[in-house]
């Protein structure tokens, strides 16, 4: 269909007179931003139909995407650029005396992910339906996303994200499509014509109703589908007698209940309820998804037996890992196959990918409430491990304390990761170093017992909305110099290094930089009233706060540095500008108190007449996608300082690297393959490589109070911590201190400390070079491309799922 500017404004004026019933001049802006996004949902829809219609023919394999996250940001400029359409639509609009910058900054982020493990399912899902996969999302649509982080006197306060105060103009519900989710009740054995037949009785019933989102391909005429399931009550008729009787509100007190499953991503689940709330909502997902997967599958013609072939079923980590026994149990119970079959079709079909060493991050359930919640599915899952158990022990028999380990069920809890290893065909990490570690450290048994299954596919992150999309400036210089080949193909970024010999060249990325760096100055002055010099530094660390990503460390050399210019008025640094962004968990103390910590220290910094603007620094509230694009093009230095080992990969490491942010880098996840792509002498690194880091771990001989007793500038900022410099209470920062010094720093700060600072005095002296440091930035560009999500997905669709490209008549 060819969209002119001139379709666009009478289809424009024609939409907003049929959802509001008045004229345009009469509306407001999200009325207006409402319009859009529904005429933009009305020039796919034609796509999405016929995606969908070829997809029912089960030529193409069909790749399903369970996530409990998927954080999408905004649509409404994405799917302008996908479509191909975004500059015609902005000149329509002008046209309407409409600002579209204005109708963009309308929309809310999605608010159905955390961090980098849903914003990897959301490039994901951009780029299946790019590089035209048969792919598809399957998640959860809360109705309160993670939180919206506010900060209050320093503090971090979280309130409800309610990001679906105002309608969602980019989901429709498909009630058609709703699936019954069995919890409790009992499981009885029936003989049936010989055969023992297992059936669920007396349970708790709710109903999965999914919301179908349009994920469109970059101007490829195909488009996706994200389906997120919403709970409700099984619909019955209202009954008088029994409101009358009081009974009703009983009956209210029991939908509140049910829906409070998809009431909230992630609920605090340190106390029973919010555990049992938790595998309430991951069961969910997963019984919906299979229930819905082998539905469609069947009513297109499959044949049961061969479902492997026609399908990939994708674990985004631990929380789906339910898929496995729930499609077992409705491959036996509902398909009559016998457990042998039943069972080659699940570990052909279903695939995991592990995005963490961390132990808090590998689940497990407690046996007695699993079993009283999934009856049925807790008994396939104690028969899958008595089979593999038996396996085990026939291949290391008398080794006990070895079966113990690699067992799904032991010490009263599933563990999940375990059953996923077992019950799929791939196991892959997310980075070289990360899937190297999974293979010889943390389930070196498991790679010994199935070698063939653990595999690497190092992350990304799709270059159209990081790149094209939040860059638009950076967008056409590469344009100009390299063609437009790259927006299609992201490994032509690489054709970009020819042209760093051009001075002109090199100017214009330092013009782009600072006009980027202008915009965020001001986003940062409207919303912190924090005045910052754009020709700064622009020293930037955002993501999730967490000990091992040591936004504590940061502080400490800013601490530093502080110090420094006290002791000395005259130091001559290159001012910076040290910009942090991020949210804890509110169950999470310490990475709460390092909030705290940050932003005593920015006021502390801002305020003292004696540094003047030689430093700043900054907490940006509520971290989320659409204030990442501000951030992200603006950074001149990239933080990437987790405690080596600790990191999968990291995603924002790519995201800055694309735009020519330079890496401050320790060797750990996806930060080792930037540096081999772009060369040591384009990238900053520093501190303990992994095997220093698990001698440590194995052996001892690291202990931070040596280190405190003879450093006197560690001591110095350590004594800061508690002796009035950065709060009058002289207790606000002792966690902080005690987790350093008392339980001996877990990962590594002080240790790192002298490193890290000789690593930023470093980058102060090439920053100084700005015709060397513009050449860094824009090698980093250029080998950028292979960090693109498209690659990513290419290898997953060929290594993993067995799903060939559409080929399409476009």
């Amino acid at each position: 269909m060819l969209i002119t500017k001139n379709k666009i404004i009478e289809d424009y004026k024609e939409k907003f007179l049929e959802l509001h019933g008045k004229e345009l001049v009469d509306g407001n802006n999200l009325q207006k931003y409402e319009t859009l996004g529904e005429l933009v949902k009305k020039y796919s829809a034609k796509d999405w139909a016929s995606t969908n219609k070829e997809y029912s023919k089960l030529k193409n394999k069909q790749v399903y995407y369970l996530s409990m996250e998927f954080l999408l940001g905004r649509l409404l400029d994405n799917s302008l650029l996908n479509l191909g359409i975004r500059e015609t639509c902005e000149e329509a609009l002008k046209e309407l005396n409409i600002d579209l910058h204005e109708l963009e900054d309308m929309e809310q982020d999605q608010g159905l992910g955390n961090g980098g493990l849903g914003r990897l399912a959301a490039c994901f899902l951009d780029s299946m339906a790019s590089t035209n996969i048969a792919g598809h999302g399957f998640g959860i649509r809360y109705k309160y996303g993670f939180f919206e982080q506010q900060i209050i006197d320093g503090k971090q306060v979280e309130v409800a994200d309610t990001w679906l105060k105002s309608r969602n103009v980019w989901e429709i519900k498909k009630t058609d499509k709703s699936e019954i989710v069995k919890f409790y009740g009992k499981v009885e054995m029936e003989v049936k014509k010989g055969k023992v037949k297992f059936v669920h009785k007396d349970y708790e019933a709710v109903l999965a109703v999914p919301y179908d989102t349009p994920i469109i391909g970059y101007k490829n005429n195909l488009v996706n589908t994200l389906r997120l399931w919403s709970v409700e009550t099984i619909c019955k008729e209202f009954d008088f007698s029994a409101f009358a009787r009081g009974e009703f509100i009983k009956s209210q007190e029991y939908k509140n209940s049910v829906e409070a499953i998809s009431l909230v991503l992630y609920p605090e689940d340190s106390f029973y309820e919010g555990k049992l709330l938790r595998l309430k909502q991951e069961y969910l997902l997963v019984s919906a998804g299979i229930q819905n997967i082998v539905n469609e599958y069947k009513s297109n013609g499959g044949n049961i037996s061969l479902f492997n072939e026609s399908v990939a079923i994708h674990i985004n980590d631990t929380h789906p890992t339910l898929a496995i026994p729930e499609l077992m149990r409705i491959l036996i119970d509902e398909e009559g196959l016998e457990w042998e079959e039943a069972w080659e079709i699940t570990q052909s079909s279903v695939s995991y990918t592990n995005h963490t060493i961390l132990a808090e991050a590998l689940e497990k359930w407690e046996v007695d409430m699993f079993k009283n919640l999934l009856p049925r599915v807790y008994m396939i899952i104690e028969e899958i491990n008595q089979r593999y158990c038996k396996e085990l022990w026939s291949i290391y028999p008398g080794e006990w304390d070895k079966i113990s380990r690699m067992s799904i069920i032991g010490d009263g809890y599933i563990r999940m990761a375990s059953l996923d290893i077992v019950g799929s065909h791939s196991v892959n990490g997310v980075a070289k170093l990360h899937t190297e570690i999974l293979k010889n450290q943390e389930m070196s048994e498991f790679y010994s017992l199935y070698p063939s299954k653990f595999n690497n596919k190092t992350n990304g992150i799709t270059h159209r909305r990081w790149l094209i999309k939040c860059n638009p400036e950076l967008t056409e210089l590469l344009k100009s110099t390299i063609g437009e080949g790259f927006m299609k193909k992201p490994t032509d970024l690489k054709m970009f290094q020819e042209h760093l010999k051009d001075s002109s060249v090199k100017l214009a990325l330092a013009n782009i930089k600072l006009e980027n760096k202008k915009r965020l100055s001001k986003e940062i002055y409207n919303t912190k009233g924090i005045m910052v010099n754009p020709n700064s530094i622009f020293d930037v660390q955002v993501k999730r706060i967490h000990a091992y990503k040591r936004q504590t460390l940061n502080c400490l050399r800013i601490m530093d540095l502080y110090n420094r210019i006290i002791d000395n008025p005259n130091l001559d640094i290159v001012p910076r500008t040290f910009i942090f962004a991020g949210k804890a968990a509110p169950g999470y103390y310490l990475a709460k108190n390092t909030i705290e910590l940050i932003n005593s220290i920015s006021n502390k910094i801002n305020n003292d007449y004696r540094v003047g603007d030689k430093i700043k620094v900054v907490m940006m509230d509520n971290y989320r996608v659409s204030l990442a694009e501000k951030i992200v093009p603006a950074a001149d230095l990239s933080e990437q300082i987790s405690t080596t080992t600790k990191e999968a990969s990291g995603t924002s490491n790519m995201k800055f690297m694309m735009n020519g942010a330079i890496t401050m880098a320790t060797l750990d996840g996806a930060n080792i393959e930037i540096k081999d792509a772009v060369g040591p002498e384009n990238i900053i690194v520093f501190g303990l490589n992994a095997k220093e880091v698990f001698n440590y771990y194995k052996n001892g001989g690291y202990n931070a109070w040596d280190i405190y007793n003879k450093d006197s500038r560690v001591k110095r900022v350590m004594n800061n911590l508690i002796d009035g410099t950065y709060s009058a209470d002289k207790e606000r920062f002792k966690p902080i201190y005690e987790s350093l010094l008392n339980y001996n720093d877990e990962f590594f700060a002080l240790r790192d400390f002298n490193d890290y600072i000789d690593a930023q005095d470093k980058v102060d002296k090439l920053y100084r070079d700005l015709d060397k440091w513009q050449e860094m930035c824009g090698v980093n560009i250029a080998k950028s491309g292979i960090f693109s999500s498209d690659r990513t997905i290419n290898e997953y669709a060929t290594g993993i799922w067995g799903a060939n490209t559409i080929y399409r008549n476009l």
